[in-house]
């Protein structure tokens, strides 16, 4: 492998990390504001509200520990290192190692943990019921990511998050599990970054909110890190869906394989801005059964694709 070309994919894929969850929240602003007959904000509006806050002297509550000021940045860090990891140009990544998606799905299981922690230090009954939710959330959310590369990884023989996500398609069941896959990863997605129809990054009722309750006493700096970790997770499983369908070669053709996985990652994100406009938000109590749905679309794909491989 050409040291170069790897270090230049490693510096493009960094470059997509840092610049594109302003792009994908404003894809789906754009859409959004479309479907209901307005022009909307610009594509980089987002990026210019973080750094607005990034300007802003942060405010504290006096019953915080520093706990609470650490919070915000950990989850920043956990989900740059996760992005890493994430194979958003198929089958290589800047940080891959055998079985490395378990240090994937922890390290974003570390930057949730501080997010709840950092909502609990406040000693608010709203943060807390919005962490109590999160945490009830991810059980239903961590055993599809799992069974989902346990399918990839039966299919590829490969152990690296990049080698089973980014050579699936040249598996011979990767004609029949790419559509179910491929849905199974949206889910995850509005989940992971918090959309509709499991939660509404919009709202201002307390009591329907999830994510937005949890960083109610967070402003300035450490508001945007939150807001700009949200936008990171959405692109890493918009990445994800990208690397699973992207069929060009980062080896032989680099500038198509980046352009075919941006615009992919560009069309999940005005996917999600439709869904956003034609769905309402589930209530609260059908939530666990739509992510339940999730996992029992991925537990469907791990099965066939042993099946699958046993028929081969």
């Amino acid at each position: 492998m050409n040291v170069d070309l790897t270090a230049l994919l490693a510096a493009v894929h960094m470059l997509i990390v840092l610049v594109m969850p302003i792009l994908m929240v404003g894809l789906v602003n754009r859409t959004k504001s479309l479907w209901a007959g307005r022009k909307g904000p610009g594509l980089l509006q987002s990026g210019w509200d973080l750094l607005r806050l990034l300007r802003k002297q942060p405010v504290y509550s006096t019953a915080i520990t520093p706990l609470f000021r650490a919070g915000a940045w950990v989850v920043l860090v956990a989900s740059l290192l996760a992005a890493l990891i994430a194979p958003i140009l198929g089958p290589i990544a800047p940080l891959q190692f055998s079985r490395d998606f378990i240090f994937f799905a922890y390290t974003l299981g570390l930057a949730r943990l501080f997010l709840m922690l950092s909502a609990l230090d406040v000693g608010s009954s709203f943060e807390g019921m919005g962490a109590a939710r999160e945490a009830s959330f991810t059980a239903f959310v961590e055993p599809a990511l799992f069974m989902l590369v346990g399918s990839a990884a039966i299919a590829t023989g490969q152990t690296s998050f990049a080698g089973v996500i980014g050579q699936w398609h040249h598996a011979g069941s990767f004609p029949w599990l790419a559509l179910p896959v491929v849905g199974v990863l949206f889910v995850l997605l509005q989940a992971e970054s918090s959309r509709v129809p499991v939660d509404d990054p919009l709202t201002h009722l307390e009591l329907t909110m999830v994510h937005e309750v949890m960083i109610l006493d967070h402003s300035g700096p450490e508001l945007a890190a939150m807001q700009y970790a949200a936008a990171l997770k959405m692109t890493m499983y918009a990445g994800l869906i990208a690397a699973l369908l992207n069929p060009v070669d980062p080896l032989t053709q680099t500038a198509l394989c980046v352009l075919v996985s941006l615009a992919i990652m560009a069309g999940v994100a005005v996917a999600v801005g439709c869904v956003e406009s034609l769905v309402a938000r589930l209530r609260m109590r059908l939530v666990p059964a739509y992510l339940m749905l999730a996992s029992l679309g991925a537990a469907l794909c791990l099965g066939a694709a042993g099946w699958l491989a046993r028929a081969a």
